[in-house]
């Protein structure tokens, strides 16, 4: 299994993106890729709810969404995209932020959207609301494919870790995490993380991000990210790190090393049930 992750620096304008991110594709196609994977919010990185209704489609209308599954088809290549901001009909006007895995007949084969929501103050001038703008989906996702099982996940689900163990137990072997993380929890924590997660399910990780600083449209805040593309191994090894520069990654998986890992440390088999927890005196 060839892995290509695609690290991209995405604006608020879904057209540019699609030309940049189609242009990786077909480089991953060319350097051998069976499965190519872009970070998440692949078709539009926007701080502004009202550019994002100006901009964004439904799934079924995502020129993003169709234009890669023609590629997929043409190129021969399964592809996960990290994800795209669409609309939906909720009720209160938020929006999905969803990941497909598509095969390479061009046919959508999963969608996961992201459950957990970024709300947090990493520091006096950066916020985010994600749950503002983006409502939390509620099913985990499990993809079997002849490359792998793959379990599917979305940049902060990373630190739940109850998600991915019960990702691994689905019989998955390899996770995928694709994000736009901030500079300031990227730098103490991405890498951290996704090992720890590699380690907890003898899981491969595939982790492609979003990089440096997203143009903005005029009179909007710009976001920066983290960058740092990894590839994490079973037994918690970093295979690659793109650093910060957008591009494209290979790497090959011996998938042949996730029996390997739980087999050296089974934890993932070895759950017992405790009881609630008490204060004792």
């Amino acid at each position: 299994m060839t892995a290509a992750l695609i690290q991209m620096t995405s604006s608020d304008d879904p057209v540019a993106n699609l030309e940049m991110t189609r242009g990786y594709l077909r480089q991953a196609a060319t350097q051998g890729a069976t499965l190519a994977l872009t970070p998440e919010v692949t078709n539009c990185v926007s701080t502004s709810n009202a550019h994002q209704q100006a901009v964004l489609q439904t799934e079924e209308n995502d020129i993003t969404l169709a234009a890669l599954r023609e590629d997929a088809r043409a190129l021969g290549i399964w592809v996960l995209i990290g994800s795209l901001a669409l609309k939906t009909n909720d009720p209160d006007g938020r929006f999905a932020n969803r990941s497909f895995l598509i095969d390479p007949d061009g046919t959508i084969q999963a969608r996961y959207d992201k459950i957990h929501m970024f709300d947090v103050q990493v520091s006096p001038s950066e916020t985010y609301r994600e749950s503002a703008g983006f409502r939390p989906g509620t099913h985990a996702v499990v993809a079997q494919t002849p490359l792998a099982t793959i379990g599917m996940s979305i940049c902060y689900d990373l630190r739940f870790p109850h998600l991915y163990r019960s990702l691994a137990k689905a019989g998955a072997v390899v996770l995928t995490v694709p994000a736009a993380f901030s500079p300031i929890t990227g730098a103490a924590h991405w890498e951290t993380l996704l090992r720890a997660r590699a380690i907890e399910t003898g899981c491969f990780v595939l982790a492609p991000a979003q990089t440096g600083r997203h143009a903005a449209s005029d009179g909007q805040r710009a976001r920066s990210t983290h960058g740092h593309s990894l590839v994490i191994a079973p037994w918690g090894e970093v295979l690659l790190d793109m650093g910060t520069e957008p591009g494209v990654g290979m790497v090959n998986l011996d998938l042949a090393r996730v029996v390997e890992a739980r087999d050296r440390v089974p934890s993932l088999f070895h759950d017992r049930d405790y009881s609630t927890i008490e204060a004792r005196q």
